[in-house]
């Protein structure tokens, strides 16, 4: 987004002449040599790109900032109606009971928005009654406070331009109160005004939609006694809508912001290469031109943005921060954390402890034959599926520390690109303490439950299980202590995968679903140790229930899956909201063809034919050539002829061009993992357990390595075409726009 002028070395000869142009205009002094000519082109082009790009930015912006304003003055108007009318509801409880005793027949009742396929009446004092060829007939039945309320309606929606279908209601409301065919109705007495406004809330969630499908049958099935539901709905509307409006100025003050920012730093960046002009060429007077035309530059000069800020920063802080201004700031500017060296010295104090107890392990489990062919199989099962478990996770987590290591380290803004929060986001040193932390308690729990089984202890296999328990404690745990906003946040990501495609898809949403297609030894862990514990099997030591019964197997077959399938369903979500992108039914095939290849191999598995064998071959080599090519092209966009770097892509961050290539070999070797599931490696208990942590820890690394190129292909080309800023979908819509 920021254009920044970069340097070149320009040849510079000491005998040329200056030859100016008019400097009152502003233009360029044109330099005799040839070079200093066309370093101040070169310099004009870019100026002109910048204010390009500025105007277009802060257009859009202002656009955004005015519709956001009336969106958010209609709100007003609609709260405050809606209060005055509950008010006014209240007051004629007792004309009610007068209206029903005359035999009128009570209106239908709408206390708040409604109305059908998306067209809502205003505050519940305007329901179509009936229509025919587009054109609906008013029945109006009106009181004295009927009228005025619905006169205070017309008012405040004329205001904030908002117009009804049949022009002169309102004189009517007003002719129907002065005449003299008064009529005493009902507290449901209510004046019937179709509007032409509606509220749009899109179905980013399954709440949202099954509200919308909710509103749909309440519409269909509206009678006095559907008033509550009713009701219920468009109460939930509005707070939807005002929920929207409140992210919609959260996402246009971050895009005020990055658009000073733009001018900031493209500021500075002519200013110093303009320095570096003087030192070269020693044209005092060309660059005091230019520099003048960029102070004059509409990205320099303009202060639009500057006090739509300003106004965004007084409206969030008196609607939606009850005017605290520390509680807005916190929304609106989060505060970076101070770095503090505890964390540092935690991390080694962890480390050092996960060592030393590491070892210990070794040595006991070494002289108490644990790992030796005469062993008990039962301690390998339960030690191998819940500890291996805790080991993937904290290799994982420690992985996720080395890339932001990276990241950093290489100016890639993860968090930026992830729309974490500055002030809540995990650092690389966080990770490392989380990883370091978690493969302390795991070694721990190993050494305690060694020296109890060795001193003959009872239900010494019930440790793993604390561990467990007490490590989803940490996760669910409401207080604000080990990292409550990451807990929250993965939790809600997590949430948001479980239920694809009925989530709006986000870059951390699918980058999370990618790291879970690459953890699946670590589901079928989970579904070993859930087994285990849940079913009480630890009672009786009946370790084949949760290995080979046939309910086991086939849960088996649906953890592995799953993952699969939820980025497949993520890639379909966005190929319908993101205008049918091809792209996108090409990665969800990507997706299913590992379905179909993971599916082969269980056959293979459980039918070890010659037959079923070519069909892995077949099916697992399909899969990661198709695996590969995304990889590398969609990726980390990789292998493209007309590149300026062979066979890579034209904006490189690592100097050294040779770690690129050593990275495509790398994720080409361990892709090819598969290969051992046909080779018939005869292995001992041990063994066996062995060879699968390495392969499921390859695959980790695997995703570890690639997550760097990914989020560096995202860094300089929007891969995944996200924007920089959100545009969150106003809710309130005329008619006539659609």
């Amino acid at each position: 987004m920021i254009a920044l002028l970069v340097p070149t070395c320009w040849a510079v000869d000491e005998e040329g002449e200056e030859e100016s142009l008019e400097s009152d205009s502003g233009e360029l002094v044109r330099a005799t040599d040839k070079h200093e000519q066309e370093f101040l082109e070169r310099a004009d082009e870019e100026l002109d790109k910048v204010n390009k790009f500025y105007a277009s930015q802060e257009s859009e912006l202002l656009s955004r900032g005015e519709a956001l304003i009336e969106q958010l003055r209609i709100l007003a108007d609609i709260k405050r109606i809606l209060a005055d009318h509950a008010a006014a509801r209240g007051r004629g409880g007792r004309a009610a009971a007068l209206g029903r005793s005359a035999s009128m027949p009570p209106p239908s009742m709408s206390p708040s928005l409604n109305g059908s396929s998306g067209r809502h009446l205003l505050s519940g004092l305007a329901s179509p009654q009936s229509m025919s060829d587009g054109s609906v007939e008013m029945q109006q039945a009106a009181v004295a406070e009927g009228a005025a309320v619905a006169e205070e309606v017309m008012a405040a929606l004329e205001r904030n331009g908002v117009s009804f279908v049949g022009g002169g209601i309102a004189g009517k409301a007003k002719k129907a109160k002065d005449g003299n065919n008064k009529q005493i109705m009902g507290r449901g007495a209510l004046l019937q005004l179709p509007a032409t406004v509606r509220i749009d809330i899109p179905p980013t969630s399954p709440g949202r939609a099954a509200l919308k499908v909710w509103e749909e049958l309440v519409n269909v099935l509206r009678k006095d006694g559907a008033d509550p539901a009713a009701a219920f709905v468009h109460r939930k509307k509005v707070q939807h809508a005002e929920k929207n409006i409140r992210d919609a100025f959260l996402a246009l003050y971050q895009g005020l912001e990055l658009l000073k920012k733009f001018s900031s730093l493209n500021v500075k960046a002519f200013t110093k290469i303009l320095k570096k002009f003087v030192k070269v060429s020693e044209q005092q007077r060309a660059t005091d031109l230019f520099s003048e035309k960029v102070k004059r530059s509409p990205f320099s000069s303009s202060d639009k943005v500057l006090q739509l800020a300003d106004e965004v920063e007084c409206i969030f802080l008196r609607h939606f921060a009850g005017n605290d201004r520390k509680v807005a700031m916190k929304y609106l500017k989060p505060q970076q954390p101070r770095n503090t060296h505890m964390i540092t010295f935690l991390v080694g104090l962890f480390t050092g402890t996960f060592v030393s107890l590491f070892i210990i392990y070794s040595v006991l489990a070494h002289v108490a034959g644990i790992f030796s062919s005469t062993g008990s199989p039962a301690y390998m099962d339960i030690v191998y599926h819940v500890f291996s478990m805790f080991a993937l996770i904290s290799l994982h987590v420690f992985l996720y520390g080395c890339n932001l290591f990276m990241w950093k380290s290489t100016r890639i803004n993860h968090n930026f690109i992830f729309d974490f929060s500055s002030n809540t986001a995990l650092t690389h040193r966080d990770a490392f303490l989380m990883s370091a932390s978690i493969m302390c308690t795991v070694v721990l729990s190993l050494v305690i439950n060694l020296f109890l089984r060795n001193a003959g202890a009872t239900y010494t296999d019930a440790l793993p299980g604390a561990l467990l328990l007490l490590s989803t404690g940490v996760l669910f745990c409401p207080f604000n202590i080990f990292y409550r906003s990451t807990r929250y946040c993965f939790m809600r990501v997590m949430r948001n995968i479980i239920f694809s495609p009925f989530y709006k898809v986000l870059m951390a949403d699918f980058f999370m679903a990618d790291q879970l297609t690459s953890q699946i030894p670590l589901l079928r862990h989970m579904e070993f140790a859930a087994c285990y514990f849940m079913a009480g099997t630890f009672r009786n030591h009946a370790y084949e229930t949760c290995t080979t019964s046939p309910q086991y197997t086939h849960l088996a077959y649906v953890i592995s899956f799953l993952p699969y399938y939820w980025r497949a369903m993520q890639c379909l979500r966005r190929y319908l909201e993101e205008g049918h992108d091809i792209n996108q039914l090409a990665n969800a095939g990507k997706y299913v063809s590992a379905m179909v290849a993971a599916a082969v191999r269980f056959k293979y598995a459980a039918t070890p034919t010659p037959f079923w064998m070519w069909m892995v071959v077949i099916s697992s080599s399909g899969a990661t050539i198709y695996q590969l090519y995304w990889d590398f092209v969609m990726d980390w966009g990789f292998l493209n002829p007309k590149s300026k770097n062979l066979w890579l892509r034209d904006q490189l961050i690592l100097k050294n061009k040779s770690i690129y290539y050593v990275s495509m070999m790398l994720n080409l070797a361990l892709r090819l993992a598969w290969a051992q599931s046909v080779m018939k490696l005869h292995l001992g208990q041990v063994e066996s357990r062995l060879l699968d942590f390495t392969l499921a820890s390859l695959e980790i690394i695997r995703r570890g390595h690639w997550n760097f190129y990914r989020l560096e292909n995202e860094h300089l080309n929007n891969a995944g075409k996200f924007r920089a800023v959100k545009t969150v979908p106003l809710p309130f819509r005329e008619l006539e726009t659609d």
